[in-house]
C-alpha cells in the first residue's frame, strides 16, 4: 500500500493505469484494519518499528525505482521490438508497486526481529534505553500469599509502581478454586491481599495483559516480561529468586529484606521465647520469636508450651529465613557443641 501511494505521489501524470490497482490496495487496507482490530494487545515498540520499517522501505523503493525506468530505457533501446508507451508505463507501474512492497515488507519485518537488539537506528550506532523515573516491580503469587507486602506498601516505602501480570492473578485463581482446603486458602488469602493492596493510598498497583500465547511456566514468563520491562521481581520464592538472578533480572527477596530489618543478636545476649515443641535431636525445644525467627533451644524440652530465658549461641542467616540457636539461661556451657543444625533442619526448608 505504502509503494502504490508513492506511486501516485512522484507519478501524478499516470494515474489512469493507477485505478487498476485501486481495488487491490482497498482489500488490503482493510486486511490489515481487520488484522488490527482482532490483534487482544499491541505494544508501542510495534507500531514504532513498523512505521518506522515503512519509512525505510519507501525511502528503498523510491531510490530503486530509478534503476527501473534505467532498465525499462535500456531495454526499449537496444530491442528489436521496443515496448509502447502505454505497456512502459503498466511495466514501469508494476515493477515499482512489487520494489516498494518487498521492500516494506523486508523492513519492517527486519527492524520488528531485531528490536530487542537494536533501538532507533543510525547506520553503525546504537542507542540504549533510557530509562525514567523508579523501575516497576513485579510481584508473583507467593509474596501476594504471603501479605507483608501490603504492610510494606503502607509504610510508602515503595515509590515504584507494582505490576501484577495477568498469568499471576490466573495462578492465584486457580489455587483459590483448588480442591485442597489448605491450596484453596491461600489462594484466596492471595486475592484478599491483591484487593486490598489495590485500595491503599500509598501504592500504585496496575494489572498487566501479557499475550496469552506465551509458552513456559509462570516463572519463566515472570523473568521473561520482567526482562521486557526493565522490571525488578518481588518474591519470596528461593527457586524463583536464584532463576532470575541467573537470568540477569534484578530480584528484591522479601525474606532478605525483612531480615535486613531485624536486631542484630550476638552470641552471649539473652532472650525469651515460648517453647511451643520439640525439636529433632534429644532435648531441644523449639520456639518462634514474633517476628517469625525459628529458635533452637537446648534442653528445652520439658519446658514445652512455657517461656523460657535462654542464651544465644549461634544465629544462621540465609535468604530463606533466620535460625538461632541457645542453650537454657539455667543451664552450664555444654563442652560439646550440641547446636549445631542437621540435615533435617536445612534453614531452605523453613519459612520465616
Amino acid at each position: 500500500m505504502a509503494a502504490i501511494g508513492w506511486f501516485y505521489v512522484s507519478h501524478p501524470g499516470q494515474v489512469g493505469g493507477g485505478w487498476k490497482a485501486m481495488p487491490v490496495a482497498v482489500i488490503l487496507a482493510i486486511f490489515f484494519v481487520g488484522l488490527d482490530v482482532m490483534t487482544p494487545r499491541r505494544k508501542l515498540a510495534v507500531f514504532a518499528g513498523t512505521f518506522f520499517g515503512l519509512c525505510v522501505g519507501i525511502a528503498i523503493a523510491y531510490g530503486l525505482s530509478f534503476a527501473v525506468e534505467l532498465l525499462i530505457d535500456q531495454y526499449n533501446g537496444i530491442a528489436a521490438h521496443p515496448l509502447s508507451q502505454p505497456e512502459t508505463i503498466a511495466l514501469r507501474q508494476f515493477a515499482n508497486l512489487v520494489i516498494g512492497i518487498i521492500c516494506c515488507y523486508l523492513a519492517i519485518s527486519f527492524i520488528l526481529q531485531t528490536k530487542d537488539d537494536f533501538r532507533f537506528i543510525i547506520p553503525y550506532v546504537e542507542f540504549s534505553k533510557q530509562t525514567k523515573g523508579a523501575r516497576p516491580i513485579l510481584l508473583d503469587s507467593s509474596v501476594l500469599i504471603d501479605g507483608r507486602v501490603t504492610d510494606i506498601a503502607e509504610t510508602g516505602l515503595l515509590e515504584s509502581q507494582l505490576v501484577v501480570p495477568h498469568f499471576v492473578l490466573d495462578e492465584l485463581q486457580a489455587v483459590a478454586d483448588s480442591a485442597d482446603r489448605t491450596k484453596r486458602n491461600r489462594g484466596r488469602r492471595g486475592l484478599d491481599m491483591l484487593a486490598t493492596l489495590r485500595k491503599s493510598t500509598r501504592a500504585e498497583v496496575a494489572l498487566y495483559e501479557s499475550p496469552r500465547d506465551e509458552e513456559g511456566g509462570v516463572d519463566q514468563k515472570l523473568v521473561h516480561l520482567a526482562k521486557s520491562l526493565n522490571a525488578r521481581v518481588l518474591t519470596n520464592d528461593y527457586n524463583l529468586n536464584k532463576v532470575a538472578q541467573l537470568s540477569g533480572v534484578d530480584v528484591i527477596n522479601i525474606n532478605d529484606l525483612s531480615s535486613a530489618l531485624r536486631p542484630v543478636v550476638v552470641p552471649g545476649e539473652k532472650m525469651r521465647v515460648l517453647v511451643v515443641k520439640a525439636g529433632e535431636e534429644p532435648g531441644q525445644g523449639v520456639g518462634y520469636l514474633e517476628d517469625g525467627t525459628m529458635v533452637v533451644v537446648e534442653q528445652a524440652r520439658p519446658h514445652i508450651n512455657q517461656e523460657v530465658d535462654f542464651l544465644i549461641t549461634r544465629a544462621l542467616q540465609t535468604s530463606a529465613g533466620r535460625m538461632i540457636f541457645g542453650r537454657l539461661a539455667s543451664e552450664p556451657n555444654p563442652t560439646t557443641p550440641s547446636h549445631r543444625m542437621t540435615t533435617r533442619q536445612n534453614p531452605q526448608s523453613m519459612t520465616s
